[in-house]
């Protein structure tokens, strides 16, 4: 079973593209919501998370307090590096148990969609990379038309921290051109193709 990532900068239309997979019968992993529940389910990184940034990185209901806890890491990049060296090790095991469950399953391949996957290291996990490309223009009006409470700056300020679409690219094995012009669903279908054809070749 082939494991295939799936990346991009805010705005470039990853989700849409991993729900394009999804359609065809592909298991995808979503990163970002994963993290959401391990941070909240797995008791060892409670434990880390609580000793690192505090009682209030939980409230009293035991539920993850991700505004007080974005708040305190997203303009410190000591602290910011922290979380991360926390979360995304246990992140990775929780997506080797899927793993393993869907190759049981019989699938050919998967879907790991995440916004850091080759700045968390997570692509090592994985057999092949694609990276979704728009131009900057478009994904700066995509973001602020979903989330409204965002200014341009906040949204200029997220992807200063993201690693830019030309070395993305460049790392990728697989690029995906989401600029409204291109339709997006013949190249998932061409990839998807390509990689059911891969992963036979493997067996």
């Amino acid at each position: 079973m082939l494991r295939i990532g799936i990346t991009g900068g805010i705005g470039s239309g990853k989700s849409i593209a991993s729900r394009l997979f999804h359609t065809l019968g592909t298991p995808v992993y979503d990163a970002d919501t994963r993290a959401r529940w391990v941070m909240e389910h797995d008791l060892t990184l409670r434990q880390q998370l609580t000793a690192a940034f505090g009682p209030t990185t939980y409230n009293e209901n035991g539920q993850l307090n991700r505004v007080v806890l974005a708040g305190t890491v997203f303009n410190n990049p000591v602290l910011l590096a922290q979380l991360n060296s926390l979360v995304h090790p246990h992140v990775g095991f929780d997506f080797e148990r899927w793993a393993a469950a869907q190759q049981q399953a019989g699938h050919s391949y998967v879907i790991k969609e995440a916004a850091l996957l080759f700045e968390a290291g997570s692509y090592k996990q994985l057999d092949r990379i694609i990276t979704v490309f728009a131009p900057l223009a478009v994904r700066v009006s995509r973001v602020l038309r979903r989330d409204p409470h965002r200014s341009p700056t906040d949204v200029e300020a997220i992807m200063a921290k993201q690693m830019s679409e030309e070395e993305k690219m460049q790392r990728a094995d697989d690029v995906l051109t989401n600029d409204d012009v291109q339709p997006l669903l013949p190249q998932v279908l061409a990839l998807h193709t390509a990689f059911n054809t891969l992963s036979k070749g493997q067996t």
